[in-house]
């Protein structure tokens, strides 16, 4: 029998295999940004924090300049200590490679007050991800960052995981602190894990 922790590593591993495999990654990314950009939740919010892909994520790097073009206040996180800090990004020039080989906001940009942001005034947060399930179940790298964020913002403001169909598992293990996101995008669909959990 698989403990907990060993479970997980297997479901990354897998997880890991399978979007690194996947094929046509910018197209479908594209699909799926497209339908990111139809849902309620984006049309009505002001600010939106993007995730920034890197490797074999669900690229949002192309997306994030459209969304500031339609008029978003687009925020984006970089990591400090253990945990992510938040930056209002107004040029892609603003991004230097940082930690992780993760596109960063330039050290020298950070400190400025108008320059850093709090979560509980963010309309939409767009999540990344290793694994997900169809409740809304989510793994991450094990770090912990997203979660520590998502535990800080106003319980009301909708999460929406973009990944690949090819990231899905039938259940997921999940911890009583974890936090369980509203929608999953796919490029084959759009799932409603609020519904799924019996919410309304």
């Amino acid at each position: 029998m698989l403990s907990s922790n060993q479970d997980k590593k297997a479901i990354r591993e897998r997880a890991h295999a399978a979007r690194r495999a996947e094929p046509d990654k910018d197209e479908k990314s594209r699909r799926i940004c497209e339908r990111l950009w139809t849902l309620p939740e984006f049309v009505n919010a002001h600010v939106v924090l993007f995730y920034i892909d890197v490797r074999s994520e669900v690229r949002t790097r192309n997306y994030i300049p459209k969304a500031m073009a339609s008029g978003k206040k687009v925020i984006v996180p970089y990591c400090v200590g253990d945990e992510l800090s938040l930056f209002p990004l107004e040029s892609m020039e603003e991004l230097e490679i940082g930690a992780f080989k993760i596109l960063e906001p330039k050290k020298e940009l950070r400190e400025k007050t108008e320059k850093q942001y709090d979560v509980k005034n963010v309309d939409l947060i767009i999540v990344p991800g290793v694994a997900f399930d169809k409740r809304g179940g989510r793994m991450g790298h094990g770090w912990g960052y997203y979660d520590k964020l998502l535990h800080k913002a106003k319980p009301e403001t909708p999460k929406i995981a973009l990944a690949f169909e090819c990231q899905l598992f039938e259940e997921l293990p999940m911890d009583p602190h974890d936090i369980f996101m509203d929608k999953i995008i796919t490029e084959k669909e759009v799932y409603d894990c609020r519904a799924a959990r019996g919410l309304t």
